[in-house]
This record gives C-alpha cells, structure tokens and sequence, in this order.
C-alpha cells in the first residue's frame, strides 16, 4: 500500500516540475474528479485546468474556488454532453485550440443509472458511452497535445477511473452490447475495454503513461441525484460502510499521485522505480491501480489477452468511431 504520507509528499512536489502544468478533467465538476482537480491547483504553479461537463452553474463556483486556492492557476470551463462523441470531438478542438500540449487527461465521466439500455443518437448506450467510448475518444483525439508533453516535459499521462477488475464473462458477439445490454455486462464490458485501452495505448504510444484506476468505496455526493426513497436507502448505507470507505478529499490526493507519480512512467522513461505494470512488466506504460497505488491482476483478463482480445477489442472500438464520425449524424 501507498502511504498517506508517501502521496502527499509526491504531491507537494508536484511544484518542482514547473509552472504551466495543463489537466483537462473529464467529468471534472463533481466527485473524483473535482477533488482531483482540486488537488492539482493546489499543489502545482500556475496550472492550466479544463474541466469539461455540463453544470455551468457548479462549473462558476468551481473557478472562483481554484482562484483563491491558486491565484496563479486559470480554469476553463467545458460545456458538453459526453454522451455523444460529436460533443466530445468539439470539446476536444476547444481544448486543442488553446493548448499544443497537454499533461494529464483525468476520466471519471459516468452516471449511475438503474434503467435498462438507454440508447443515444449514436446507436451507443448512454452509461456505456461515457464509461468506455467517450473517454477513449478524448485520449485519441488529445494525442498529439499529450505525446508533445511527454517529448518535452516529466508529465504525459491518462487516468480512467472505473475498474480494472472484472467479475463476469464477455459477450463477444456484441461488443457494443447493442441485443445484449444488461447493467452487469456493461460494467464488465466498460471495465475489461478500459483494461484493453490502457494496453493497447501505452504500447502504441511510449512516451504517454497510461493508467486505469479503481478508486475503492468513496462517498462523492452521488445520492443528492436520487429520488428521497432510493436517497434515504443510500445514505443509511453509506453510514454502515463508512469504515470502509476513502474520505473524498484523500482519494482526490490518491488519484493525483496515480496521476503524476514516476513510479508509474511511460514505457520510453521507466527507471529503477517504476512499477510492475498490467502485464507484469517493470514500467511498462500501463497500470491497473487499486485505490492505495498498488497493482491489481485480472486472471480473466489473463485469458483474453492470450486470445488477443484487446487488438479486437480496440478494432471495434475503432470501428465504433469511423460509423459515428465517419458521416454527419452518423450511427452505430
């Protein structure tokens, strides 16, 4: 496990790597993700911050909290349904048009939903859209920016937050899940595909490393979503599981040191104290990472990657891309 004190000390150092660091915060307003960018302003000098999602309102009060965190720091703020990968593709040009590089893409855009298939425009499903497709569409749009930070910079990283763990089968007839959607097969689909991505970037792409986090029990506020039944439920579970739990504000360090940390380097900078990564290789340029910074291991995923389950997996993945945005209004 990865002392408390061993991320905080990372972390405070973060400022030695010199002004102008750049994060773009994929679902950046609320949870994970805003108490990660959080932790980025504060400890960093002069950051430029994206964050990119769809509460305009929570987005204000966001940047005036960074500026008195950080008066040298600058927020920006991206509106868009990320549900949609022609949303994704503009936010992504507004980012590009302002920054030739960018340091850490940080992903944790997701909902929780109880429904069935919920289908978007794009013939995707909405939860499985934002957990797997719309994230992976950022880190291929945003390469150039991050292979720029990782030939000229220490940091050229990609965080998803989601789980490297999955607990059921594939259904590798339909990828997309598009006949076969149930909420089971998609988190084993979203989560397996981060797996598969993390891989499959980091062999193409050396100097970037490329990192999927699982980020443990943590209370984001989610509940305040709900209806006042499903709302009371939660909250008397969040009180039993609490012991259990990572404060919110600590798994914001957790994840900034996932985030920059060398003991996770990109292939082309792995040292003497780099991590074993996904494939048991030292500094490999992809992690799967427990919430306390240790390696996780899949024995499923073991026996996919010997049938080479991720090329196919990313061939889809491209596939699901060229429909989409092949064409104006393009489907899958």
């Amino acid at each position: 496990m990865v002392t408390i004190q061993t991320v905080r000390s990372n972390n405070a150092a973060l400022k030695d790597l010199g002004p102008g660091l750049v994060a773009v915060f994929v679902g950046g307003t609320s949870g994970i993700g805003l108490s990660t960018a959080r932790a980025f302003v504060k400890n960093t000098t002069a950051p430029r911050v994206y964050l990119v999602g769809r509460n305009q309102e929570e987005a204000t009060k966001i940047t005036q909290e960074f500026d008195k965190i950080n008066p040298e720091s600058k927020t920006t703020f991206v509106k868009a349904d990320l549900s949609l990968l022609r949303n994704v593709d503009k936010a992504c040009s507004e980012i590009q048009a302002r920054e030739p590089k960018v340091n850490l893409l940080f992903m944790t855009a997701g909902y929780f939903t109880t429904k069935g298939r919920e289908e978007t425009a794009e013939g995707l499903d909405r939860k499985f859209s934002l957990h797997y497709y719309a994230r992976w569409r950022f880190a291929q749009n945003l390469l150039p920016q991050l292979t720029a930070a990782g030939t000229s910079t220490p940091l050229s990283r990609v965080v998803s937050v989601l789980d490297p763990n999955i607990r059921t089968g594939l259904v590798l007839d339909d990828l997309s899940l598009k006949t076969h959607f149930t909420l089971g097969n998609c988190a084993a689909h979203a989560c397996a595909f981060n797996d598969f991505a993390v891989e499959t970037m980091a062999a193409a792409n050396p100097n970037t490393a490329f990192v999927h986090a699982f980020p443990g029990l943590v209370n984001t506020g989610l509940a305040r979503t709900f209806g006042p039944v499903l709302r009371v439920g939660v909250g008397i579970l969040m009180t039993v599981l609490k012991p259990f739990m990572v404060p919110l504000p600590e798994s914001g360090e957790r994840h900034l040191y996932a985030a920059t940390s060398q003991t996770y380097p990109p292939k082309a900078k792995a040292g003497e104290g780099a991590a074993l990564g996904s494939d048991g290789v030292k500094g490999s340029g992809a992690y799967w990472l427990s919430w306390n910074g240790e390696r996780m291991e899949n024995e499923r995923l073991k026996g996919y990657r010997a049938q080479a389950l991720g090329k196919t997996v990313w061939a889809h993945t491209q596939e699901v891309f060229d429909k989409i945005r092949g064409t104006e209004g393009g489907k899958y």
